[in-house]
């Protein structure tokens, strides 16, 4: 195997005759351009996992429809099949910094819209509207930001910060979640009506009382916020030779991959298991219809995934670099296949729950190690380009893994829905690991 790119100098602030220490998990921290704009991801991720339990449960809620659920799905992926290869074009030839701050003022503009159409009981065409619009930014921000962040610590310090930038990300979605449904089940709560009716104008109180709505303005709040932070990094993203964009340039990123077999072969893993294992879009009917724990057991049950991965994120960050990395990717990913089964035989909470942290810890093995070969193994000038490309597996995957299950369960069930995408997955693995037997060999991370 030829040795990865070279990867970008050292900051500025990092001692030129100081090795850092790769093996202090915490010695990353000290560099303020990637600390800011950890925070930000932080807070603009927290914002995110909101909106995704309000969405869910509103529009199930409203429309008591598995097909109006699963088009939640359909919707955010569209922009991603159109605009993706754009968006790794941009990220490649344009200031990554300012990318990433005007995609988060287009978010907070539509989230900010989702709030006014949910607090007025606007048609729902209105909400899946603005996720569309939400789906544009993300596409487009999701290259700049993974690019741009091997820019802002030394080589080797590249594999912590891609497990803290991680972990931070599980953090959110174990917390996101978890405040979304609270902010919902308080919104509908007779104390909260009361104390409406008693202080508030009635032209006001349904408005009021629409627990969605209060969840999309936090999270405009915190796409702005994350605006802030990132607007004080230093670090900024030189584009060396600036390219037009032509069909050649544009899907330049596409030969990249497809000649990498280690990196095409992990994304289509992560693409096909996490369209047979998309068990997520039914999570707003177990919660509501067999688990019957309601808004705010659905928050802890969408946290339980990213409560695993983050138990695994600390796991890793104080462990030595993985020494068979191919061989824990495909075990991981076999074993959220069948933990995705497990869910959906479930009928009691903790269960479900339990299954559930046992999806999100295997699915982090597979997200650190894709994340980490992206980044190493591309030079700098197409890195946009070929994170476009994994945040279109990505994106895809989870947005067309709710379609699916959506549409499966409106003729055969959700737990057929469930279990069925689980062997699913099991399947994939199996088929990756014989196409692509690169991926069962590769060894350490940072070789």
């Amino acid at each position: 195997m030829s040795a990865p790119p070279a990867g970008p100098p050292a900051p500025a602030h990092v001692p030129p005759n100081k090795t850092p220490d790769v093996h202090d998990a915490y010695a990353v921290l000290q560099n303020r351009d990637f600390l800011l704009y950890l925070i930000g991801r932080f807070i603009g991720s927290f914002g995110q996992q909101m909106l995704s339990v309000a969405v869910g449960w509103e529009i199930f809620e409203r429309t008591n429809s598995y097909f109006a659920l699963g088009m939640v799905g359909l919707v955010q992926m569209l922009p991603m099949v159109l605009c993706t290869f754009p968006a790794g074009h941009v990220a490649d030839n344009f200031n990554r910094k300012r990318i990433m701050l005007w995609t988060q003022g287009g978010l907070a503009v539509a989230c900010a819209g989702l709030a006014v159409s949910s607090a007025l009981r606007a048609d729902v065409r209105w909400t899946y509207a603005g996720l569309l619009a939400i789906g544009v930014a993300r596409t487009f921000t999701w290259p700049a930001s993974a690019a741009f962040l091997p820019s802002l610590v030394p080589r080797a310090q590249f594999p912590r910060a891609v497990t803290w930038n991680s972990g931070c990300f599980q953090i959110a979605a174990v917390t996101g979640p978890a405040l979304g449904g609270l902010v919902i089940a308080l919104a509908r709560s007779p104390a909260w009506a009361k104390w409406l009716a008693a202080h508030v104008s009635p032209a006001w109180q349904t408005a009021a009382t629409q627990g969605a709505a209060w969840v999309y303005a936090g999270n405009a709040l915190a796409a702005l916020t994350c605006l802030a932070l990132i607007s004080q990094v230093r670090a900024h993203h030189k584009v060396a030779v600036r390219e037009p964009m032509s069909v050649a340039t544009v899907v330049a990123g596409l030969k990249f991959v497809y000649r990498t077999k280690i990196i095409l072969g992990t994304i289509t893993l992560d693409l096909f298991a996490v369209i047979f294992g998309g068990a997520t879009a039914m999570l707003p009917v177990y919660a509501k219809e067999i688990l019957k724990v309601g808004p705010d057991g659905l928050g802890w049950l969408q946290a339980a995934l990213p409560l695993g991965s983050f138990l695994m994120s600390v796991i890793l960050l104080h462990r030595p670099p993985m020494q068979r990395a191919g061989h824990n990717l495909l075990w991981s990913v076999g074993l959220f296949g069948l933990a995705t089964a497990g869910f959906g035989l479930s009928r009691s909470f903790w269960p479900a729950f339990a299954m559930l942290f046992i999806c999100g810890m295997s699915d982090y093995v597979s997200v650190m190690v894709r994340h980490t070969l992206v980044q190493v193994l591309t030079p700098d000038a197409m890195r946009g380009r070929v994170s476009a490309i994994n945040s279109l597996f990505i994106g895809t995957s989870n947005q067309m893994g709710e379609f699916e299950s959506g549409f499966v369960a409106s003729f055969a069930g959700p737990v057929f829905a469930v279990v069925s995408g689980g062997v699913g997955t099991i399947l994939v693995v199996l088929a990756v690991a014989a196409k692509w037997p690169e991926i069962r060999k590769y060894g350490r991370l940072d070789s």
